[in-house]
């Protein structure tokens, strides 16, 4: 992760802003990974969980090499037996050798990093590092739907859309196969309603509901 905050600041900001869901929030990444982004992710391969946080996507992932990257310090505290967490900058040039991952994965992350300019160089890189039609999965805030609720999260500081991270994909050598605006709601496993696991299981299968309550979009895309 590249950040204008410190890890330390980081871990404090998490610390606040997650306390008292964790568990909630590893039932709802559980749920997510395995009924819905399961359908891109190896059996045997690889994947990288970029901006992990606290590991709840890339601990519930079953290929057999399992990164992560993040500059917050319980990042390693948190994540899974067998997952490797690389602490560095996204904008930096990865520790990971070329054509060597098969999906990077990336979610609530984007929006986090100092600039645009940061944002490019972190999609430069996983095209380097992504093996001929590996994948680049985003989920994120859409700044479209959301006004000013984008900024209630002080560590918000690059506005994106769908259209707007599918361009600089496509600019930067991806091909993009999927692009929803409108996929999950905005404050799902951070607001102070944890609604029962078994709707968000509901609300995956009837898409129909997505265009009234996603605010978050979802872009899949192809090296």
């Amino acid at each position: 992760m590249s950040s204008q905050e410190s890890p330390r600041e980081l871990r404090r900001l998490y610390e606040t802003r997650f306390a008292g869901r964790r568990e909630y929030r590893e039932r709802v990444w559980r749920v997510l990974v395995r009924d819905y982004f399961d359908r891109w992710l190896p059996r045997r391969g690889s994947v990288l969980d970029l901006g992990c946080g606290h590991c709840e996507f890339i601990n519930n992932v079953l290929a057999p090499i399992r990164l992560g990257m993040d500059l917050n310090p319980d990042a390693v505290a948190r994540a899974a037996p067998g997952v490797r967490i690389l602490a560095q900058s996204c904008a930096d040039r990865w520790a990971i050798d070329d054509e060597s991952l098969d999906v990077v994965f990336t979610s609530n992350f984007f929006e986090h990093l100092p600039s645009k300019r940061d944002v490019r160089a972190a999609l430069i890189e996983s095209r380097r590092c992504l093996r001929s039609g590996g994948r680049l999965i985003a989920l994120g805030p859409n700044i479209r739907y959301l006004n000013g609720a984008y900024w209630d999260f002080y560590d918000h500081h690059v506005p994106l859309t769908e259209r707007s991270l599918g361009e600089v994909m496509v600019e930067t050598g991806f091909t993009v196969e999927q692009q929803l605006g409108r996929f999950l709601p905005y404050t799902m496993s951070t607001g102070r309603v944890q609604a029962p696991i078994w709707t968000l299981r509901l609300y995956l299968k009837l898409n129909i509901l997505w265009p009234i309550f996603g605010r978050q979009f979802l872009i899949v895309a192809r090296k």
